[in-house]
């Protein structure tokens, strides 16, 4: 190619954080070779940093609350307007782009909620004939099992991708999840499925790191549901300090709740420092001790980079099954220590940190290029559609 194709990349995150800040790794790696629209459904944290050569367009903030009800964190957007709205600002950058990729995170997999706009964009991307872009399905490694019709699910994601997309990439390591485990339709995807390894944060050099504090880091990711974590940690804190000499960074996230952050606050004292947020999370967890956090795909990802002895208590409400799943993989080639979320109290904690404290993480041997993987096979596909209509 001569000039530099344009990629226009969907990412909704609902309830955490985890599915844009690995959308935003991505489009970093993406925009080495592509112009990269990012649309983003979600709140924008803030200080979220967006990757040089990455255009971020916010839409209209939606989510879904704890029942999976779509919900607006505009006050003053309806559900019902932020879904016009959005639907025609998704379209109309898809006609004045003129994309030659268009890379969709989670959906048919998931998303089902947000059909409403992505029906009408692949069905749109899919109308424009010789000028058709790519149609790319990007997945996290384990995908939420628990659905009362998981089988219709599959079945109707399959048909979904085998009718309008041209490859899935799994961001995952084969060696430690693939993509059968947790889908299983009756149809059979007829499209590649690409494994890019994961997606992880660069690897920090031993300087930019620095010696190891003698501490323990919290982090509950967005915070929209780390309100139980936290306040375990914070009571475990002074066990852990008089019993293994840690001081305790709690990290809250930017969608704690208002009352829980002003509680969590009151909890700062010797040996307990509090705040809302950290510019670099995975840097801080690279320079302590000992990691406590959620089992979310990217902290998971930072661990791994860092090699930080941590203890993970997965999210597992409701129809959520992910992150148990990823922290029993790992903890079964002892990379970390699970506390399950109905175990865990301040004592069971305490006694999970001060033993991850006493001995190393195994070292970690899973693949963690999939950004750069990514945009090579994002680059490839693009390269070939565009030789087939040369051709043409």
């Amino acid at each position: 190619m001569t000039e530099r194709p344009r990629l226009l990349f969907y990412c909704q995150h609902s309830l955490g954080l985890g599915h844009l800040v690995r959308s935003l790794l991505l489009a970093g790696s993406l925009a080495d070779r592509f112009d990269v629209v990012l649309l983003n459904g979600g709140r924008l944290p803030e200080g979220t940093v967006v990757p040089a050569g990455v255009r971020l367009v916010n839409l209209p903030p939606l989510g879904h609350d704890e029942d999976y009800q779509l919900v607006s964190h505009d006050p003053d957007v309806s559900v019902a307007d932020a879904m016009e709205r959005r639907t025609r600002m998704i379209l109309g950058a898809l006609t004045t782009l003129r994309p030659a990729v268009v890379f969709i995170e989670l959906y048919p997999f998931g998303r089902k909620r947000f059909a409403f706009e992505l029906d009408p964009l692949v069905d749109a991307a899919a109308a424009m004939g010789d000028e058709r872009p790519v149609m790319i399905c990007s997945l996290r490694d384990i995908l939420v099992n628990q659905r009362r019709d998981q089988a219709r699910h599959d079945e109707r994601a399959a048909t979904r991708v085998n009718e309008r997309f041209d490859a899935v990439l799994v961001h995952a390591d084969p060696a430690f999840a693939t993509l059968e485990e947790s889908f299983r339709p009756a149809t059979p995807l007829q499209v590649a499925v690409h494994y890019t390894g994961f997606v992880a944060p660069p690897a920090q050099t031993a300087a930019a790191v620095g010696t190891r504090a003698a501490r323990v880091i919290v982090s509950a990711g967005g915070g929209m549901v780390g309100e139980p974590l936290l306040r375990a940690a914070a009571a475990a804190a002074p066990l852990i300090r008089a019993e293994a000499g840690l001081d305790t960074l709690l990290v809250a996230g930017p969608f704690l709740p208002a009352s829980a952050w002003e509680w969590l606050q009151t909890q700062a004292g010797p040996g307990i420092e509090v705040v809302r947020r950290v510019d670099d999370l995975a840097g801080e967890i690279a320079r302590s001790a000992v990691s406590v956090s959620q089992g979310g795909y990217n902290t998971t990802m930072d661990l791994l980079r860092a090699g930080t002895p941590a203890v993970v208590v997965p999210y597992s409400e409701g129809k959520e099954d992910e992150q148990r799943r990823r922290a029993e993989r790992l903890e079964a080639i002892d990379v970390l220590h699970t506390v399950r979320p109905e175990a865990l109290t301040p004592r069971a904690l305490a006694d999970a940190v001060i033993a991850t404290a006493r001995r190393p993480a195994a070292p970690v041997t899973l693949d963690l290029d999939g950004a750069a993987a990514t945009a090579r096979i994002a680059w490839d596909m693009a390269v070939a559609r565009r030789a087939v209509g040369a051709r043409a």
